[in-house]
């Protein structure tokens, strides 16, 4: 729209009442969709911290929505230079000998000297590495002939399927050292060489035939000695030879039984439980933030009378205060663990009732938690279907995404509105300026014509 000067022959001042008049028509429906557009902005806010205060504690239910979480077992062994152990839920309650007689080993050969060092040529053609029937080849160009181009060959090759190659120079020269990163007796590491002009041949090692290369430490499975039995393993993680414990073997001590220890470790239990409870609260109180109303300053939560809100706070109570179907015995409720919901909507512990619950029967009170149906297990699964992709915040942020788009289109649409009102007010200012430009000009000829009359 071109700019016209305002008032050039009135003095009317025609940009200011336009501005004016429009500013006024524009205000009620710009307030509206401001208003609009906050409360819509406000409700995207407060959906994103009840998303996160949601999926924060979904996340941790974890420790107490599996039996063998909430069943855990601790161990003891006298002396961790020789061995560690862990238990899982199905590990019985007990004490038992271990014998450390002997640790797996990878096994390690050492080539013949080489008096040149490093840089001795040794020869081309193909090396074939096998360990426990799982061979690769390494090609042997001249200019890799060396031994230590023999062993960056070994090492960047793509195959290795687990042999390290380094080199150990002493004074009587360069050993190209081979160790196999597989435990356990059947693991051992041959070598065979074709082609090439034959100067492989001296790294060949296919036992029981002789061979140039020294066994700096022979390929062995681990024995470990358990209440007096023999249990062998290729490696040094011993898993099930008693039931749900798992040792992990560090050193030999060959006639020197240690003791393990397996328990109960119900402090665990009442840890993971405390902290289940601590959660909820939480989340409760960032629940009852977003639908809160204060009196005093008449300030109301941005969730406040939301049905939404209201239905997946109800749900989540109810899931904790109802009995948990198909469980027997005597703890089928939280309120039966000492577990009871204030008037606030947050949860209160009578440690002592709980303590007695997990000492009389841990089981049951890992089932109330964690079994099908149980109080942890419901919840998560009901806080996913809420976030899921089809659940009720996709659904909710959909419609506040609309109307955030509307509030736009409403905006554009009133900009657009505006500007034809300013234009029909402009034109009305700019006729009537110059009807009153006229005017004056009429007056004022006809004061001069009355003037000269006069004067006459």
């Amino acid at each position: 729209m071109a700019i016209v000067a305002s008032g050039l022959g009135s003095g009317l001042d025609v940009n200011s009442l336009v501005s004016q008049l429009v500013a006024a028509e524009r205000a009620p429906v710009a307030q509206r969709i401001s208003r609009r557009e906050t409360t819509l902005n406000a409700q995207v806010s407060a959906m994103a911290t009840l998303k996160s205060a949601l999926s924060a504690f979904k996340t941790g239910l974890d420790p107490v929505s599996s039996t063998a979480t909430l069943q855990p077992r601790q161990t003891k062994v006298g002396n961790e230079e020789l061995f560690t152990a862990s238990a899982g839920a199905a590990a019985a309650a007990g004490s038992y000998q271990v014998e450390v007689v002997r640790i797996a080993k990878a096994q390690q050969l050492a080539s013949q000297a080489f008096t040149d060092g490093a840089t001795a040529t040794v020869g081309a053609g193909t090396l074939t590495l096998s360990v426990a029937g799982e061979s690769f080849d390494v090609e042997i160009g001249d200019e890799q002939a060396t031994l230590a181009g023999i062993r960056d060959a070994i090492n960047a090759s793509a195959d290795n399927t687990g042999i390290l190659a380094t080199l150990i120079t002493a004074d009587d020269g360069a050993r190209l050292v081979l160790t196999s990163a597989r435990t356990g007796a059947a693991n051992e590491i041959t070598v065979t060489q074709a082609g090439g002009d034959g100067g492989l041949a001296v790294l060949a090692h296919e036992p029981p035939a002789a061979s140039n290369w020294t066994t700096l430490r022979p390929a062995a499975d681990a024995l470990v000695r358990i209440a007096g039995f023999d249990v062998t393993s290729t490696t040094n993680m011993i898993d099930g030879a008693i039931d749900g414990v798992t040792l992990q073997l560090k050193a030999e001590a060959p006639g020197n039984p240690i003791t393990l220890d397996v328990s109960v470790d119900t402090s665990a239990t009442l840890e993971r439980i405390k902290k289940f409870v601590a959660d909820w609260n939480t989340l409760s109180t960032k629940l009852a933030g977003l639908r809160s109303y204060d009196a005093g300053t008449g300030v109301a939560g941005p969730l406040l009378g939301d049905a939404m809100l209201r239905g997946i706070e109800s749900r989540l109570r109810s899931l904790l205060t109802q009995s948990v179907p198909g469980l027997a015995g005597d703890y089928q409720m939280l309120v039966n663990l000492g577990i009871s919901t204030q008037n606030d909507g947050t949860l209160k512990i009578d440690e002592s009732k709980l303590n007695a619950a997990l000492a009389a029967d841990l089981g049951g009170v890992a089932r109330l938690f964690a079994g099908e149906g149980g109080v942890a297990s419901s919840i998560k699964a009901a806080i996913e279907e809420a976030l899921g992709a089809n659940g009720s915040f996709a659904t909710r942020d959909a419609v506040l995404q609309r109307g955030l788009k509307d509030t736009k289109a409403a905006t554009e649409a009133l900009d657009l509105r505006m500007a034809v009102v300013e234009a029909r007010y402009r034109k009305q200012f700019i006729a009537l300026d110059s009807l009153l430009t006229q005017m004056q000009s009429t007056a004022s000829y006809l004061s001069q014509q009355l003037a000269n009359g006069v004067s006459s």
